[in-house]
């Protein structure tokens, strides 16, 4: 195939990965009330699965906070701006259209770039679409249902003085909600990225070794300042996903030295 042959191949992937993205974010425009109500401000509730599960736990942990449930109340949001409900509402759409999409678009990029690689590097290459896919829905699930809930009520629920009440933006919210659930969900691609790494030589064990403790100390950093109390019990909850990432990541990569093996692949090529 030449130059104007690849640029048709691509031209059809884009349009395909265009058309589902619209067709997805009409189909959840028209169901976005219901979308709203029941999972993006469900974290508003105190009924969300989260808060229940940590009022179950809380008498067999001696870390716990008592009484968590009593402490939550409803989270209202205002709107002060004319038009932002109706632009939310088409962005939410558009985003969720995304990451509903996200195996499709990768199987379309996936169809456009496989054609060109070796046996080897197509086979290393499909498996690491497959993790990456479960990676990035595993992330989406922590983001929403853990991270996302109680960096909400920490900051719902700060105040530097009881004479200036929280009054949370609708706007606010979204870009919170959509910022802190993506995010995980790249976040949690770490290891595949380490692999991929690894495979190439660029990223050895010894670094996770070496730089674990400072790894440690940082993610119990980011954990601090997402999680709503100062107990132990929430910050754990927030700090051993990650660090578990970071744990498999260098579970995935090759032992030795990363500069000989990076050496070695720039001298046989």
């Amino acid at each position: 195939m030449d130059f104007w042959g690849h640029l048709d191949a691509l031209r059809s992937v884009l349009l395909r990965c265009i058309a589902i993205v619209l067709l997805l974010a009409v189909v959840l425009f028209s169901r976005m009330t219901w979308i709203f109500d029941h999972v993006i401000l469900a974290p508003c509730n105190p009924g969300f699965p989260l808060y229940d599960l940590l009022g179950r736990i809380e008498g067999l942990s001696l870390f716990m906070p008592a009484g968590i449930n009593a402490q939550l109340s409803d989270i209202p949001l205002i709107n002060i701006h004319l038009a932002s409900q109706f632009f939310i509402h088409i962005s939410t759409s558009f985003w969720l259209a995304i990451v509903l999409a996200f195996p499709f678009l990768l199987q379309q990029v996936w169809g456009f770039v496989s054609p060109g690689l070796y046996d080897g590097e197509r086979r290393g290459a499909g498996r690491a679409l497959l993790g990456g896919t479960a990676m990035f829905y595993a992330g989406i699930f922590v983001g929403y249902f853990l991270v996302f809930p109680l960096t909400l009520r920490f900051l719902a629920e700060y105040q530097v003085s009881a004479s200036v009440p929280n009054q949370i933006a609708l706007d606010s919210y979204m870009d919170n909600f959509l910022a802190l659930v993506l995010i995980m969900g790249i976040v949690f691609e770490l290891p595949v990225v380490a692999w991929m790494l690894g495979r190439c030589g660029l990223l050895t064990r010894n670094i996770f070794t070496r730089y674990r403790r400072h790894a440690i100390v940082a993610l119990l950093a980011l954990a601090a300042v997402v999680t709503p109390t100062g107990d132990p019990f929430t910050l754990m909850v927030v700090f051993l996903p990650v660090y578990m990432l970071w744990e498999l990541s260098a579970f995935l990569v090759p032992k030795g030295n990363s500069c000989t093996d990076s050496r070695t692949i720039l001298t046989q090529h």
